[in-house]
């Protein structure tokens, strides 16, 4: 189990990496488990001024004109 762990981390650490710099360099995730939920906010969680839902159920929170977070509804469908 831990190896698998390390092995998933390790695939996903230049796509965290690079979302990372949308921010003030850091990344702030949380997943909600039961509502299948992942929140992703860049730089230190704060509150959206606007919301925008595409077709890929990912929603882009929004202040002024920056994304200030992403809510990614149904998230295991991205599982690998």
């Amino acid at each position: 189990m831990e190896q698998r762990i390390i092995n998933s981390g390790k695939m996903a650490i230049s796509d965290l990496v690079q979302l990372a710099q949308y921010g003030d360099d850091k990344l702030f995730i949380d997943y909600d488990k039961e509502a299948d939920v992942l929140y992703v906010s860049f730089g230190k969680p704060q509150k959206a001024e606007d919301s925008i839902q595409g077709e890929d159920g990912i929603i882009r929170r929004k202040k002024g004109n920056k994304i200030v977070g992403l809510t990614v509804l149904n998230a295991s469908r991205f599982k690998k």
